[in-house]
């Protein structure tokens, strides 16, 4: 590091220097002119000391300022990435050995040396550091890399990505878009087999998650076949162990693509295992990507739930899909003014779109039939809104606004929310979708903890409500003080190809609603019904008095049974005003459980069921995708080669004129005033004169 320093002078000329100097000659000849009873050297040296004393202070009244320069050099990084996924290792070609490919990786850090910053990494699903050897990942996000890339080293001399890997994704957005967001030289290792071998697969089911006991469903499997022209696909369809359909279909080309059709019927209620089976063909590659398996739960009945709305807004078809993406839910929409009291019978939960709007306050027949039945009632606001109305109608949230004027919130997920358990990723979905517009104003909440989602804005993290839940008088109600569902649903689907997290959020927010219909005094319900393999497993417990209100002092345990025998058992974590557990990650299987508490002398027990399902993604596709890997080297200056050639890595990287070291020069500014040194040197020359005019007698 270099390191030079200077004094600037501001908005005075350098001639004022001169003037400085003048003053304190002056001031020490008025002083020493005379020589007294001094001697000729003492006085030279009195008027020397009194000189420089006066001049330095004079110096310091013109505020002069110290300027130190510093430059510092920063190594361009090389960030060598590694797929971790089971592909690798399942779908290798013949002579590929994945512990060598994991040993050459790391001699790039030896052989580029000490001009180079070498970082290491490995990825499935998350990008986690150093290298590995395990290639066991179930899922790959090949997007999911550069966007934590970009995010850990922004704004960092980024010189060269070195990704080894197959080009095979699963998950996540295209990564040849999100590439460009790390703007550095790319050089792929390409991985995996790009030749055809025979393999007969499932590659993807379409399929409803839900289904109504006495109905009829279908489910669309979608099968592949490679190198196996002439042969048959065999396909069996069991449910919960038993045989239900068979279809066999030729195979007329080496690559056949077909999607077939399967009718299934639902006559018993409850989670059902749907087993999808092709028989292997003569000498296949792999036959673990020749079975699937589904779980569809049977329902006998559908909620009903009413959106009621003053003005067209697409926030009101948002609502309808994400609802009906849940079908346990029948959604009606209708205008207030076409609404009677009489009209409400049946409805399981009803959702009041910026209802009451100005001139438009809702009817008090249809209040009070409201009010009367207890159906619960979802209240969202927004520009369209009467606050003052609102207020009276609700308690839980009040929005104390002096004009109307909305602003920009964005969904901050609270980490303590208790009635009800959104998943990890729907939390982490959520915080990073775009704002929604909410009225300006002052919030309160008679209860933060029963608040899901405050409102940040810009990057202020407030403590305004944007999604809250509560009780009244027995009625659950909810409020979300904003609008813009719509923008979320497009947003997430660009992110991520799905609306999950929303659907999520929808889906369990009215599930929490329409649980007061029918309520127990003790539940015990998990997150969801089917969780992927490696996900953890959430569940919720609800205790209620005999006044019907929700506590949780008494503690509440709860053991899980897999099907193969195994039982867990938890004690549940209190929060808020109900209960939460997080099992962590289970083997794959299919569970029950039973839960159990007591309050006072009476004994409340909860059953149950849920499945962990495995994940077959990196079985689907065998063929690696060089083409890929081909096109992210070629648009971002960088160069493919296969795992034979990573020896030559480390002379393209020294090749290339864009990766190169950096200097930065950095500038700082500080007054001459503030450095104590000065002080203390012109506290010496004072002292040391007065010393010397004290000895000889001159004070």
């Amino acid at each position: 590091m270099l390191f030079l320093f200077s004094i600037t002078w501001g908005s005075f000329s350098v001639w004022w220097a001169l003037a400085c100097l003048l003053l304190g000659a002056i001031y020490a000849w008025l002083l020493y002119s005379k020589a007294g009873n001094l001697s000729n050297n003492i006085r030279y040296l009195l008027a020397g000391l009194r000189f420089l004393a006066v001049t330095i202070i004079a110096f310091l009244l013109l505020s002069p300022m110290i300027k130190t320069m510093s430059s510092r050099q920063q190594k361009p990084l090389v960030l060598v990435v590694q797929d971790n996924s089971s592909s690798i290792n399942l779908f290798k070609p013949k002579g590929f050995e994945p512990a060598k490919l994991v040993d050459d990786l790391g001699t790039l850090k030896k052989t580029l040396g000490n001009d180079y910053d070498v970082r290491e990494f490995h990825f499935a699903v998350d990008l986690k550091d150093s290298l590995s050897a395990n290639f066991n990942g179930k899922q790959t996000d090949l997007s999911g890399v550069f966007s934590g890339l970009a995010d850990r080293f922004s704004n960092q001399n980024i010189g060269a990505l070195v990704l080894a890997t197959d080009g095979l994704y699963n998950k996540g957005s295209s990564p040849q878009y999100v590439a460009r967001n790390l703007k550095t030289n790319i050089y792929t290792v390409a991985l995996g087999d790009t030749i055809p071998k025979r393999d007969l697969l499932i590659a993807n089911i379409n399929y409803n998650k839900t289904a109504f006991l006495g109905n009829d469903f279908e489910v669309e499997v979608l099968t592949e076949a490679y190198q196996s022209k002439g042969e048959n696909l065999h396909l069996s369809i069991s449910e919960d162990g038993t045989p239900v359909g068979t279809q066999n279909i030729s195979i007329p080309a080496n690559e056949f693509r077909k999607a077939i059709t399967v009718k299934l019927h639902a006559d018993k209620k409850g989670v059902h295992k749907f087993s999808f089976n092709l028989q292997p063909a003569p000498n296949e590659i792999s036959a673990t990507n020749n079975s699937e398996t589904i779980y569809v739960e049977v329902l006998d009945s559908k909620q009903k739930i009413l959106v009621l709305y003053n003005n067209i807004h697409p926030d009101i078809s948002a609502i309808k899909s994400s609802l009906e993406g849940n079908r346990n839910y029948e959604v009606k929409t209708s205008l207030l003014n076409e609404m009677t009291a009489a009209k409400l019978s049946g409805y399981s939960a009803v959702i009041l779109y910026q209802i009451p709007s100005a001139g438009a306050p809702v009817p008090t027949a249809l209040q009070a039939a409201l009010t009367q039945s207890k159906i619960p009632v979802w209240y969202i606001a927004g520009a369209q809104s009467n606050l003052q109305q609102l207020n009276s109608l609700q308690k839980m949230v009040q929005i104390n606004s002096s004009r109307l004027e909305m602003q920009e919130v964005f969904a901050n997920p609270k980490a303590d929310f208790a009635a009800f358990t959104l998943s990890d990723s729907t939390r982490q979905t959520l915080a990073s979708l775009p704002p929604l517009s909410a009225p300006f104003g002052n919030y309160g909440t008679a209860n933060a903890q029963t608040v899901l989602l405050k409102q940040k804005i810009g990057s202020v993290e407030t403590s305004y409500p944007l999604l809250a839940f509560g009780d009244d008088n027995g009625r659950r109600i909810a409020i979300l003080t904003a609008e813009g569902l719509w923008k979320w649903r497009l947003a997430e689907f660009r992110n991520e190809g799905n609306y999950s997290a929303v659907d999520e959020l929808m889906s369990q927010s009215v599930q929490y609603l329409t649980a007061n219909n029918n309520r127990q005094r003790f539940r015990v319900y998990p997150a969801k019904n089917v969780f992927d393999e490696s996900e953890d497993i959430l569940l919720n417990a609800e205790l209620y008095n005999d006044a019907l209100q929700l506590i949780n002092t008494p503690d509440v345990k709860i053991d899980l049974k897999s099907k193969a025998g195994k039982t867990y058992s938890f004690i549940f974590t209190r929060n808020g005003q109900s209960y939460q557990l997080n099992a962590g990650a289970l083997p794959p299987d299919e569970y029950t459980y039973a839960a159990a508490t007591k309050l006072g002398d009476k004994l409340f027990n909860a059953t149950g069921q849920f499945v962990i399902k495995v994940l077959n993604a990196e079985t689907r596709q065998s063929t690696a995708d060089h083409h890929l890997l081909q096109a992210l080297a070629k648009d971002n200056g960088g160069q493919m080669v296969s795992p034979s050639q990573i020896s030559t890595l480390a002379d393209m990287i020294r090749k290339n004129e864009n990766i190169k070291t950096i200097v930065y020069d950095d500038k700082t500014y500080r007054d001459l005033v503030d450095v104590k040194w000065v002080f203390f040197l012109v506290l010496a020359l004072l002292s040391a004169e007065w010393f010397l005019r004290k000895r000889d007698g001159e004070v």
